[in-house]
């Protein structure tokens, strides 16, 4: 039976950036990812890979602070395919009580093309946004930690039990993996068996996402457009000469793995009643998409939580999972610090 110092489940986004936090702080421990497909071909692969700096609490202001410079720091270091964008936020009501949610927010000095700010509502600049190919991200950071970290691709954990101290890890394959530290980081994948009465106390659901696609070839400069209100925002992805447009699907308790986690038709009418407020004439322009789901939790606030000890989950990340991996990444590493002195984890209230 092989042994390893750490073992993280999960080869996303989020997983991918524990194990490069832990080489770090550990760097005589042996690591091991695991991941039931491809490396980042999960939620990571389906995610629209936004990073904008917003919080609606306190904490989350915070982890997109400390994830903006991450992501800053590991691009150039990595070469990351990250985007920088120019972005609009356009809201109603308080105008104090919708920059307090944002970290740079300044009065607006241009108007994206193609749509009206409504009646009743403004629109500011918002500094220090980006995109990415969120898969690229997660195959370029652990391909740079080989040699130091091993990943088991297409490795299904199928049974997780504590004894003697340590934490084994049986594979789909047959084998089995002892580890002393576990991270958990499942993304929407919290209800497998060998962890769903572990993860259950915690109070997660897990909810469809639909970002529509929209036929309309981005201009050099079109910015993100985020709408506060709605929760929704549109975004130009110049690489594959399209616009995404994800907005809030009320639609819960599904599973990465339901049959019928498909867009349907109601998916792109809702998109374009959404839209069709501040854009209608891009409604015709959208007519394909894009579906999966994100594990939330009560509070709305990333989760890391020791569940036993020296096993922590990592996640619910409430379709945030790209633009606070580096904050989550962190405060899981710091969870897992063997010595006393170490600051504490910080866990969802």
């Amino acid at each position: 039976m092989d042994r390893v110092d750490l073992a993280v489940i999960g080869g996303g986004v989020v997983g991918a950036l524990i194990a490069r936090e832990a080489v770090a702080a550990f760097p005589d421990a042996t690591v091991t990812v695991l991941e039931r497909g491809l490396v980042g071909q999960g939620a990571s692969g389906r995610s629209a890979g936004v990073h904008f700096p917003r919080g609606a609490t306190e904490r989350v202001r915070s982890m997109s602070q400390h994830s903006e410079r991450a992501w800053a720091h590991l691009a150039r270091e990595l070469d990351l395919p990250i985007r920088a964008v120019p972005a609009t936020v356009v809201a109603a009501g308080d105008a104090d009580a919708v920059a307090a949610a944002y970290l740079r927010l300044g009065e607006a000095s241009s108007r994206p093309r193609g749509w009206a700010v409504p009646p009743g509502s403004r629109a500011w600049d918002l500094a220090g946004c980006q995109y990415a190919d969120v898969q690229g991200v997660a195959e370029r950071v652990l391909a740079e930690l080989r040699g130091h970290v091993t990943v088991l691709e297409g490795t299904e954990v199928t049974d997780l039990a504590v004894g003697g101290g340590h934490h084994r890890l049986t594979l789909a394959q047959g084998q089995r993996l002892l580890a002393r530290r576990v991270v958990l980081a499942p993304g929407p994948w919290i209800a497998q068996p060998a962890w769903a009465d572990l993860v259950a106390p915690l109070g997660l659901r897990v909810k469809k996402i639909v970002a529509a696609h929209l036929d309309e070839v981005p201009a050099p400069g079109d910015p993100l457009v985020v709408f506060h209100d709605e929760d929704a925002f549109l975004l130009p992805l110049h690489e594959r000469r399209h616009h995404l447009f994800s907005y809030t699907c009320d639609r819960w308790d599904v599973a990465p793995d339901d049959a019928d986690l498909v867009l349907a038709p109601s998916d792109l009418d809702d998109a374009r009643a959404v839209l069709g407020r501040f854009a209608p004439g891009l409604t015709s322009r959208c007519t394909s998409g894009r579906v999966f789901c994100d594990a939330y939790s009560p509070g709305r606030e990333p989760v890391v939580a020791e569940l036993l000890p020296g096993l922590v989950f990592a996640g619910a990340a409430n379709g945030s999972g790209y633009r606070l991996a580096p904050a989550i990444a962190a405060e899981t590493v710091a969870a897992l610090h063997p010595t006393p002195t170490s600051p504490p984890p910080r866990r969802q209230s």
